[in-house]
């Protein structure tokens, strides 16, 4: 299916529905009135406001301007209607001002040559074409003269004029897009013919509705059915005089509208891929089932069926994989209830140290697990801590390596919070930033070099999202400064948008996009940690290109959490099962050479497999990378 570009928007399948509050005529020629809807749709979340614009005298003959009564009765009543609301072009030039000041995109439907020319001088991104006009030759050739996405609505069209226009499109190569509409006002729900969408897919071009049908469920359902994009009208009052009021949704039932539209958006996925989420990772550690020791079993033992049982948690080998574990030798000792692991069926993943990443990598891990990691011979160890670690002193050796420490996220059932607007929570936050900083302090003359610390900026809320977030970094800014860090570097780390804590997911309001990481950390001159997974699923939500992000932040990143992302909650996946294409990031990241760890989710079950697994994979799609950049290079 093709697409058109409106703005920075792409529009058409596998992209968000793009919505279009069509103001129309319902401004009534108020120009005060006109803003106010403006606001309303900016207010519930429209891509674009749309109005008309008319030359009247070009449109319709004299004797009908002068005496109305000289037409038919639908004319005699629409023709004083439109005289009243036309609004003068002075207003025009005050609307595209205010709607670039308030962030929504300016389209309009030119009925006539003449408005088409005015509008192309006030930079609209795209014409929108009216049923009216979808057979009306001469101005649609003026349209695509000017070499703008088209959005042609097709109500009270047959099909044959819609198969001619769409062909006499394409032979000017025009781009556009097709809406499916019934061009009563309101539309009677029975003649809607939703499904009737299917039909103009055909023609290989964005598909769309524009309703006119009261309620907000059929423009629901249209997105439901894969509309592209959805044009409704908006009004104050139903109730009010004009053509196009009694179709029109008022404010409350538009943002609803917007709102569930956005909604099945993200329900229905790209159809193309099944990841676990966080939640479901969370319920599947703690509902499914793995295969453990039915009695304690000796190495050397023939593993048969009366050794084996299924329990839960889900730490171990899948049920699924009971054939393979019968007949083998057991190669260690295990206990009754000790799950099976992958080196039960003899698969112990290794590393090639000879053709690794060049990066220091290295392992995430506490400190009761980090000792078995070390026979893969890491570059840094990170240890995680939690608020009960703080207490605890380290029990290792030195080592010739750097230190880093990922700071605690949470104290009981507290996330930490260094941009809360309460302050108990914020000062409680910076002290518990601050004995994890003193730990490390403490830490640090066992490895070498500044030691660095991962800390979480918070920002979080549970319910509603919170809309004007510069008091958030405004808090951030004075925490900052009250953290003494001597002797440590601090990286705040990027942040998901809907993150998992105590079985909820939370709304992140801070700390996700590079430009606005930018703005605080450079003024402070301070670095940063940048996950990889938080950052795609920051980018699947906000539509914006993750590698850009990634080459808008590298130059200020000391430290990588490397793991894939798919969704807008599928955190921390094995590399290669999320969406980054991996080689691609180790073209724009071959200058870096600093310190990562592959943060996958669970990892560092049986003994760091997954782990191991990620480095295998980052390997391998780093040289690849190399190899194709050479070959770039070798050809120039």
């Amino acid at each position: 299916m093709a697409e058109i570009k409106i703005g920075d928007r792409l529009i058409g399948d596998g992209h968000p529905t793009y919505i279009i509050a069509e103001i129309g005529v319902n401004h009534n020629g108020i120009p005060q009135l006109a803003f106010e809807l403006i606001d309303i749709a900016v207010d519930a979340g429209a891509d674009a406001v749309k109005f008309q614009k008319r030359n009247l005298s070009s449109l319709y003959p004299r004797k009908y301007l002068d005496n109305v009564n000289a037409g038919e009765k639908s004319l005699r009543y629409l023709l004083p209607t439109l005289l009243q609301v036309e609004l003068p072009e002075s207003t025009y030039h005050e609307i595209i001002g205010y709607c670039k000041k308030k962030g929504i995109t300016f389209l309009c439907s030119p009925f006539d040559r003449e408005s088409a020319d005015f509008l192309e001088t006030l930079g609209v991104p795209a014409f929108k074409v009216a049923s009216a006009d979808l057979t009306n030759l001469p101005l649609l050739d003026h349209l695509t003269k000017k070499k703008k996405p088209l959005i042609l609505s097709t109500g009270m069209s047959h099909p044959d004029e819609v198969d001619f226009t769409v062909k006499y499109l394409k032979e000017r190569q025009a781009q556009f897009a097709l809406l499916h509409c019934n061009s009563t006002y309101p539309a009677a729900f029975e003649d809607i013919n939703l499904r009737y969408m299917n039909q103009l897919r055909k023609y290989d071009v964005p598909v769309g509705y524009s309703g006119h049908e009261r309620g907000i469920a059929v423009s629901t359902v249209a997105s439901a059915l894969g509309a592209s994009i959805i044009e409704r009208h908006i009004t104050l009052d139903r109730a009010m005089d004009g053509p196009d009021h009694a179709a029109s949704l008022e404010p409350q039932g538009f943002k609803k509208m917007v709102r569930d539209i956005h909604l099945v958006s993200q329900a229905l996925g790209t159809g193309e891929e099944k990841f676990f989420t966080r939640g479901e990772i969370l319920n599947r550690e703690t509902l499914a089932k793995s295969l453990v020791a039915a009695r304690q079993i000796q190495p050397a033992e023939i593993i048969t069926d009366e050794m084996v049982t299924v329990k839960g948690p889900g730490l171990g080998l899948s049920p699924q994989r009971y054939p393979e574990l019968l007949g083998r030798c057991a190669e260690r000792a295990i206990e009754v209830d000790e799950p099976f692991v992958e080196s039960d069926l003899g698969i112990h993943p290794g590393l090639d140290m000879e053709h690794t990443l060049p990066m220091q990598w290295g392992f995430t891990v506490r400190f009761r697990d980090y000792e078995e990691l070390m026979v893969y011979k890491p570059r840094l160890l990170e240890f995680h801590f939690t608020d009960a670690d703080l207490n605890e002193e380290y029990p290792g050796v030195d080592y010739d390596m750097p230190l880093v420490v990922h700071a605690p996220e949470f104290w009981e059932r507290t996330l930490v919070d260094l941009c809360a607007l309460d302050e108990k929570q914020r000062i409680d936050s910076i002290t518990l930033i601050q004995k994890a900083i003193d730990r490390t302090r403490t830490m640090a003359k066992h490895f070498k070099g500044t030691p660095k610390v991962i800390v979480h900026t918070g920002g979080m809320t549970l319910d509603q999202a919170i809309q004007d977030n510069r008091p958030l970094y405004e808090k951030l800014g004075r925490s900052v400064e009250q953290i003494e860090s001597e002797g440590v570097e601090i990286l705040l780390e990027n942040l998901p948008p809907h993150p998992w804590y105590f079985g909820g997911q939370w709304i992140t309001n801070a700390f996700m996009d590079a430009n606005e990481i930018l703005d605080f950390i450079i003024p402070r001159k301070m670095n940063m940690c940048f996950d990889t997974s938080h950052s795609k699923l920051y980018c699947n939500w906000a539509h914006v290109d993750f590698y850009n992000q990634v080459q808008i932040l590298l130059p200020y990143t000391h430290h990588l959490h490397i793991s894939d992302g798919s969704g807008l909650d599928g955190e921390g996946l094995q590399i290669g099962e999320g969406n980054i294409d991996w080689v691609h990031f180790f073209r724009l990241t071959k200058d870096y050479h600093g310190t990562m760890i592959p943060e996958i989710w669970r990892g560092h079950q049986h003994a760091g497999q997954g782990f191991i697994l990620a480095i295998q994979r980052l390997s391998k799609a780093y040289a690849k990378a190399r190899e194709e950049i050479g070959t770039k290079a070798s050809q120039k």
